[in-house]
């Protein structure tokens, strides 16, 4: 049984409307894959996922958060093996969408604060009469947490850099603050990845929570932490700062108590650099050693957060190797060493990427003086045009799209050309280069080509702003145009 046939042998059990509809989303960080299936009357997401603790933990919770009416979705149904379960659809507009289509507006800031409150709600309401020996790992995000934060900080970004420091020393600083950080005056339910990925939308503007599988009793500040200072979103800091100040207004009002607010945010700090450095050790990991060209390019934007809060924060601890450290790593050398080359108004560099079919045209002609270039061959990736439901689509279209990131090699293929060609691009800003020719051939120069010519183009433009002309050259013989 495929699993789309377990998905909806499992929305038969506790639906009787017809699905008119089913689509893969897309896999975030984790292995779990999810569905969105589609009613006449409304739409449902189903999840699969073949870590059953995982699994448990989140429809632990989500069972105990909707008894108390918190931001999180209702689940209607779990097979019996615990591998698939269907939940409340909250759409498809997250807050960090919101942010990057409408900007740093007062609508996107109440947006924020709306989601601060829910926080609250969630951490204290749903503290109360929570088993703890549900959660996925540690029951408490104590000293031991904290010192996992900060080793995956050293070994997948601090030890990449290949700078001298002390190694012993930086560890008895570890131990030192991790000590500090673990005794804090508040532990309520810590949702550990609260960010705006993980922050929907809702279509009559209210805010709905995914992803709080991995969560466990822990300091409040953290998530807090995890929200205002998440780099993609780089938050203005008047914004940090008066978002923070809603928050603790909502966290009094609930706790029903004065809090100390010096006291508070001086935890916060600390815990706004466990955070900051626990990012850049998984930026470090998939860009540094996964090579995932997405992480890398986040790096930049999470040392500049970094170099801030050192220049402006004070963490109420004396820890003089892990002060080094932090200095070294947002020293203007290490920066610019993950700060990509981009071109400017003034820059010649046109970069022209084509698919292209081996079988009907042949290598396209450069007509440029450089000459030279590029030409990949996505022959070695599984074709969606041997299967019926993509033969008179292109990889313009959302299913094939779909069916190559998430059943084929071709994430793995697409990291590595980015590996080769980003040398060359940067190169030829550097130089005065005009131009690069970047080509991708399939059989029919329909479906695999389009998708790599259309992700590399997307790549060198976020990446460099350098001008690119993108050509799909056999599109007049696609079976039908994508859409």
């Amino acid at each position: 049984m495929t699993t789309i046939d377990k998905i909806k042998e499992l929305f038969a059990s506790f639906s009787k409307d017809e699905i008119t509809g089913i689509d893969k989303l897309p896999q975030a960080g984790s292995e779990r894959h999810y569905y969105r299936i589609y009613t006449a009357t409304k739409n449902f997401v189903a999840t699969y996922g073949t870590n059953i603790k995982e699994n448990e933990s989140f429809i632990y919770f989500t069972e105990h958060f909707k008894k108390k009416n918190l931001a999180t979705p209702q689940l209607f149904c779990v097979n019996a093996e615990k591998d698939s379960y269907i939940q409340e659809d909250f759409g498809d507009a997250s807050l960090l969408n919101k942010l990057e289509e409408l900007g740093y507006v007062p609508e996107v800031y109440n947006l924020y604060k709306t989601s601060l409150h829910q926080l609250a709600l969630l951490q204290i309401k749903g503290d109360e009469g929570l088993n703890y020996e549900k959660c996925l790992t540690n029951t408490s995000f104590g000293k031991q947490a904290i010192m996992a934060d900060l080793l995956y900080f050293k070994y997948y970004f601090l030890d990449a850099l290949r700078r001298p420091y002390d190694k012993q020393k930086l560890i008895d600083d570890f131990e030192a603050l991790s000590n500090y950080l673990s005794h804090t005056e508040y532990k309520f339910f810590m949702f550990r990845d609260f960010q705006s990925r993980n922050i929907m939308v809702k279509g009559n503007g209210d805010v709905g929570f995914i992803d709080y599988q991995g969560g466990m009793k822990g300091a409040p500040q953290y998530d807090v932490a995890s929200l205002l200072w998440q780099a993609k979103a780089n938050l203005p800091e008047d914004w940090k700062n008066y978002l923070l100040e809603d928050y603790i207004n909502s966290f009094e009002s609930i706790v029903e108590e004065t809090v100390d607010r010096d006291v508070f945010k001086s935890q916060y700090n600390g815990y706004v650099l466990i955070r900051l450095l626990q990012v850049l050790g998984a930026y470090g990991f998939r860009g540094l050693f996964e090579r995932k060209a997405h992480f890398l390019t986040s790096i930049p934007l999470a040392l500049q957060n970094l170099k801030w809060f050192v220049s402006n924060q004070s963490i109420g601890i004396a820890v003089p190797e892990f002060k080094k450290v932090l200095e070294l790593c947002i020293s203007n050398e290490v920066i610019q060493e993950f700060t990509p080359v981009q071109a400017t108004s003034e820059t010649p560099l046109v970069v022209d990427v084509c698919s292209f079919s081996f079988i009907q045209q042949g290598y396209p002609k450069d007509e440029t003086k450089n000459g030279g270039g590029f030409v990949f061959d996505m022959r070695g990736i599984l074709n969606p045009g041997r299967f019926d439901e993509y033969k008179h689509l292109s990889g313009l279209d959302k299913p094939v799209k779909d069916f190559l990131e998430q059943q084929t090699k071709m994430p793995d293929f697409l990291n590595g050309v980015y590996s080769i060609i980003d040398v060359s691009v940067e190169d030829y800003i550097k130089r005065g280069f005009e131009n690069l020719c970047i080509n991708f051939g399939c059989t029919g120069g329909q479906h695999r080509s389009v998708f790599a010519a259309e992700a590399v183009a997307r790549h060198l433009k976020n990446k460099f702003k350098v001008n690119i002309n993108l050509n799909h050259t056999n599109k007049e013989n696609w079976k039908r145009l994508g859409s």
